[in-house]
C-alpha cells in the first residue's frame, strides 16, 4: 500500500494484566514496564506505528485510570487522540470506539489495531504484512485479521482456521476464514498445527472505519444503536460522551462479537516474531543473557541484580541489590512492596498468588 493518506492506527493500552505480577499491577499494566528493553512496551509500539503513520494518526484507547501514564509516555500523541475509557468493556467497544473516533478525524479512515504489550522481534516483516492488510481493507469490502504463524502448539491462544486463498496482495496470500477455536488443549493446538491452516488469533485486526461499522449494525445491532451519539460526534463532544455511552454497554470481545459472525472476514498470516509476553518465562526466553544464561533487569545504569555460580535465572531488580549463590532456572522479581521467587517451569502459576490476594482481598498488593 503506497498511499497512507487514510491510514490510523490505534493502540490498545486498557488492560491492567496481572501475569507479570508483581510488576504488572492494576496501577501499573505490563504496557508500561520496560521488558529487556530501554523503553516501555507503549513506547515500542507507538514507535512501530510511526513506521507507517506520523504521530498524529496514532490513537491510544486507554482506561481513563492510565490516562495521565499514557500522556507522559506518548507525549508526541495529541491529547485529544488518547482515549479514556470509563469502565473496561472488552476488545468490542475499545475497537468500535477506536474505529469511531479516526472516522470524526477523517471520513475515509483505515485503521489498525495493535496490543501495545505485545513483543515483535522483526518489524520490516511486520510493516510489510500490515501493509498488505491495509490494502485490502482499504476495499472497504473485508475484515482483515493478521493471524500469527504458530510456533509450538499453545493452549494459550485462540486459533482461526484459513480457508481458500480469495487473492494476493504483493505476493502476500489473502485467506478466506473457516472458523476460530478459543483456547484449545495442547492435542488439539497440536493436531491444528500439523494441518497448516491454524494461525494464532492476535487480536491483530486493520478494516475500514466504515466497514467495522456496517459489521456492527449487522451483527451487533444493539451496540451500533447504543454508540450512534459516538457516530456524529467528534473533538471534546466525543470524549464528554463516552461516560453515557459505555455505561450500558455489554462487556465482549471483538472475536464473539463481530469476528466469529462475519463472513467478509479474512486472514493474512503474519511471522514477524510475535508474542504477547504471557509470563515471567517468556520474558526471560526473550531477554538477553549472560555468558551462564541468566537475564538480569534492571533500572538504566544500576546494578542491582548479582548472580555467582548460578545459571538461567531471571532477575528484575527494583531498587535493592539482590543477590544469589548457587541458584538454577528461578525467577526472582523484586519491587518496592513485594518480593517474590517461583521456579522458572512453575511461572504460569504466579496468576495462583493473584487469585489468592483477591481471595483474602489484599487489594491492596494487586
Amino acid at each position: 500500500m503506497n498511499d497512507l493518506t487514510h491510514v490510523y492506527f490505534v493502540l490498545l493500552a486498557g488492560g491492567g494484566g496481572t501475569r507479570l505480577w508483581p510488576k504488572s499491577r492494576n496501577k501499573t499494566p505490563k504496557q508500561f514496564l520496560k521488558l529487556n528493553e530501554k523503553e516501555t512496551m507503549i513506547q515500542i509500539a507507538a514507535q512501530r506505528a510511526m513506521k507507517l503513520v506520523s504521530w498524529d494518526k496514532i490513537i491510544v484507547v486507554t482506561n481513563a485510570l492510565y490516562l495521565q501514564e499514557v500522556r507522559e509516555q506518548l507525549p508526541e500523541v495529541p491529547v485529544e487522540n488518547i482515549i479514556a475509557e470509563p469502565e473496561k468493556k472488552d476488545t468490542a467497544l475499545a475497537m468500535l470506539t477506536g474505529a469511531l473516533y479516526a472516522k470524526s478525524l477523517d471520513p475515509e479512515a483505515i485503521v489498525a489495531n495493535q496490543a501495545s504489550d505485545h513483543v515483535i522481534t522483526d518489524e520490516r516483516e511486520f510493516t510489510r504484512v500490515m501493509k498488505a492488510a491495509l490494502t485490502i481493507a482499504q476495499e472497504k469490502k473485508y475484515l482483515v485479521s493478521i493471524g500469527i504463524t504458530p510456533t509450538y502448539p499453545s493452549s494459550g491462544f485462540g486459533y482461526i482456521k484459513s480457508g481458500q486463498t480469495l487473492k494476493k496482495v504483493d505476493g502476500q496470500s489473502v485467506f478466506t476464514v473457516e472458523n476460530f477455536t478459543e483456547k484449545p488443549n495442547v492435542a488439539t493446538a497440536r493436531a491444528f498445527i500439523s494441518t497448516g491452516q491454524y494461525f494464532w488469533n492476535a487480536n491483530m485486526y486493520v478494516w475500514a472505519a466504515d466497514t467495522l461499522l456496517e459489521s456492527f449494525k449487522l451483527h451487533k445491532p444493539e451496540m451500533f444503536e447504543q454508540t450512534k451519539p459516538l457516530q456524529t460526534a467528534s473533538g471534546d463532544a466525543f470524549h464528554s460522551l463516552l461516560p453515557a455511552v459505555y455505561k450500558n454497554i455489554e462487556s465482549i470481545s471483538i472475536d464473539y462479537a463481530i469476528s466469529e459472525k462475519a463472513e467478509n472476514l479474512v486472514l493474512i498470516p503474519g511471522d514477524f516474531g510475535w508474542n504477547d509476553v504471557g509470563d515471567w518465562k517468556v520474558v526471560y526466553d526473550l531477554g538477553k543473557k549472560d555468558l551462564a544464561g541468566n537475564v538480569i533487569i534492571t533500572e538504566e545504569n544500576q546494578v542491582n541484580g548479582l548472580a555467582i555460580e548460578s545459571k538461567n535465572n531471571l532477575i528484575y531488580a527494583d531498587g535493592r541489590l539482590v543477590a544469589m549463590i548457587g541458584i538454577e532456572d528461578m525467577i526472582v522479581i523484586d519491587t518496592e512492596e513485594i518480593l517474590m521467587i517461583v521456579p522458572k517451569h512453575r511461572s504460569q502459576d504466579v496468576k495462583k498468588i493473584v487469585e489468592r490476594l483477591k481471595q483474602e482481598k489484599l487489594d491492596k498488593f494487586l
